[in-house]
């Protein structure tokens, strides 16, 4: 089983920048994609970002291409999600996920095991 651990959420103005981090702890990683999504007040959990176990593919919405950046630290089985130009509408329950499988994916439903989520509040 593998347990995962987000951190790194708060408030921050509109603009302002925030590093997210995801932590894997329990049966090691191994040949896991793995993402974040995140989810606002009264809507549906969406994605955000995604990287290959490799870490040589990066799938990102379209909404934060540009913005955000997901990376991958192998040493310490972590994950990043490092936001810039934060916008209000980026304010939402951020989580992280992990797949039994090599490759991303933008669909909720193929990613295996989830972290409790971080809280990111964007405004002035």
């Amino acid at each position: 089983q593998v347990h995962l651990a987000e951190s790194g959420g708060g408030l921050v103005q509109p603009g302002g920048s925030l590093r997210l981090s995801c932590a894997a702890s329990g049966r090691a990683l191994s040949d896991n994609a793995m993402g974040w999504f995140r989810q606002a007040p009264g809507k549906e959990r969406e994605f955000v970002a995604a990287v290959s176990w490799s870490g040589a593919t990066k799938l990102y919405t379209d909404s934060v291409r540009g913005r955000f950046i997901i990376s991958r630290e192998y040493a310490e089985s972590t994950i990043y999600l490092q936001m810039n130009t934060l916008k209000q509408e980026d304010t939402a329950v951020y989580y992280c996920a992990a797949r039994d499988y090599t490759h991303p994916h933008r669909e909720a439903h193929a990613y295996n095991y989830w972290g409790q989520g971080t809280q990111v509040t964007v405004s002035s």
